[in-house]
């Protein structure tokens, strides 16, 4: 099953890392496996240049759902350019996508997920309401582009 991107998205994030040799398996393409890492370690610099990884007084977030779909095979050598976009902001959570392009094929999408982001009272394991401050910066970003 294909996940549709929403066509509706805000630029939030752009890294660039390269694609490691132990990142392909025996079939001599990077491992599917792998872009769940991209993603999560694309989320995890964002959200870490904005100050939200660390959990606060026993809060923070929580990935809910995570998906990924596959467009083209990824070989070694090579980087990749990472751009996540929010596509929907919600009281306690917000989603968004990542979008993978070899920097030597800039515009070529070889892979794109994303995933849900609650936020969480981790004692409780129950949803809370985005912090003032975290909700600022999604609407700012949501508010900045056509």
């Amino acid at each position: 099953m294909r996940i549709d991107i929403p066509q509706e998205k805000y630029l939030a994030y752009e890294t660039q890392f390269p694609i490691r040799w132990g990142d392909m398996d025996a079939f001599g393409h990077v491992n599917n496996v792998q872009f769940f890492r991209y993603l999560e370690n694309t989320r995890v610099d964002w959200l870490n240049s904005l100050q939200y990884v660390e959990p606060r007084d026993g809060q923070g977030v929580v990935v809910v759902n995570v998906f990924c779909n596959f467009y083209q095979q990824l070989i070694y050598p090579g980087d990749l350019v990472a751009k996540l976009y929010l596509t929907e902001l919600g009281r306690r959570s917000f989603d968004h996508v990542v979008t993978f392009e070899r920097s030597d094929a800039l515009g070529t999408i070889v892979a794109a997920g994303g995933a849900t982001i609650v936020w969480v009272n981790f004692e409780q394991g129950k949803a809370l309401l985005l912090p003032e401050g975290l909700r600022a910066i999604l609407d700012q970003i949501q508010n900045s582009q056509p």
